[in-house]
């Protein structure tokens, strides 16, 4: 049964669904409002007698679309998407509500653009409300980005000159399967042919992308934060290899991914991964540790670790004869 929702309002909902999914077919159209393709060609029908150049193609890869020229109606927000759309934003973009931000620049528009009342409190929000920045956030290149998720959404390689954390660079060719956003940072998830395996690599060190004419299928079942955050702990430069005198369902909810992979043995579990940073890994990771452990294995882990251990020593070292 159909919705009570007017053929007008119907009509306006298929010119929506146009703007998002250009080739869309009625049986989509359909699908999407919940009525029949007859209805759904009827909304097409309205729109083109109210002017709207809608175009249709037969085929296999057939469907309606907007044509060029088209004048779209006004984007209207309601009072809380227009507040829920300033908070992400100074959210996730602390310093947005600075002049020469492009997010704070594209937040200044869409705020003229609201109803007086509506826009007079999200202004208020946004001058208001302070967020802290994020001093691990880093911002890619729009262009660099939009290019990546065109390549994720077409399963198509690419070529990337990527600029690595020591400032030296390489190209070499990748599939991506994902673009993933996690903690203000930008990672593309892929297979790399420069290495011949599964890697995640910062946008904002992509100097440029380039697409080719191969295509590829990503691995059934894909979740890409999963895979990203499993990711993250292998293919750096430093391995590491550390085992724990407790059970592994004890020492695991302690692990972060980027630290390794988890594993039972010898009486106890071993953490293996690799990291680009020995200190960090020993200063932040192992010695937030509850539980005895022995670094087993990478010998700039085992440096930074015996470092860290003689600062505390000196830290609680008497020094009542020096004082004497």
């Amino acid at each position: 049964m159909e919705s009570t929702l007017s053929p007008t309002a119907r009509a306006l909902q298929t010119l929506e669904l146009l703007q998002l999914q250009p080739g869309v077919t009625a049986g989509q159209i359909a699908e999407h409002l919940g009525v029949t393709g007859r209805a759904a060609r009827r909304y097409v029908a309205i729109l083109r007698e109210a002017g709207v150049p809608v175009e249709s193609s037969r085929g296999r890869y057939g469907g309606y679309r907007l044509g060029r020229g088209v004048r779209l109606p006004p984007v209207v927000f309601t009072e809380d998407e227009a507040l829920a759309l300033v908070m992400a934003v100074l959210e996730s973009h602390p310093v947005a509500s600075e002049t020469g931000d492009l997010a704070g620049s594209a937040l200044a528009k869409v705020i003229r653009a609201l109803p007086e009342n509506v826009g007079r409190q999200a202004t208020a929000m946004r001058d208001h409300a302070s967020a802290a920045p994020d001093r691990r956030a880093s911002r890619p290149d729009p262009a660099v980005a939009s290019q990546l998720v065109v390549a994720v959404a077409s399963k198509h390689r690419v070529r990337l000159r990527y600029r690595g954390e020591s400032g030296s660079e390489w190209s070499g060719e990748v599939d991506p399967w994902a673009v993933v956003v996690r903690h203000g940072r930008w990672y593309l998830l892929c297979h790399s042919h420069h290495v011949g395996a599964v890697r995640s690599y910062r946008v904002d060190r992509v100097r440029a992308v380039e697409h080719t004419r191969h295509s590829f299928d990503p691995p059934d079942g894909l979740d890409p934060v999963a895979a990203l955050e499993e990711n993250l702990g292998a293919g750096w430069k430093f391995p590491t290899r550390v085992w724990f005198h407790a059970p592994l369902s004890d020492v695991a909810p302690w692990i972060r991914p980027p630290m390794g992979r988890l594993e039972p043995h010898a009486g106890g579990c071993l953490l293996v991964g690799s990291t680009r940073n020995p200190d960090m890994y020993a200063q932040e990771w192992l010695a937030a540790m509850p539980f005895a452990f022995r670094v087993e294995g990478g010998d700039e882990l085992r440096a930074a670790m015996a470092a860290l251990a003689a600062r505390c020593v000196a830290a609680v070292a008497d020094q009542a004869g020096e004082l004497a």
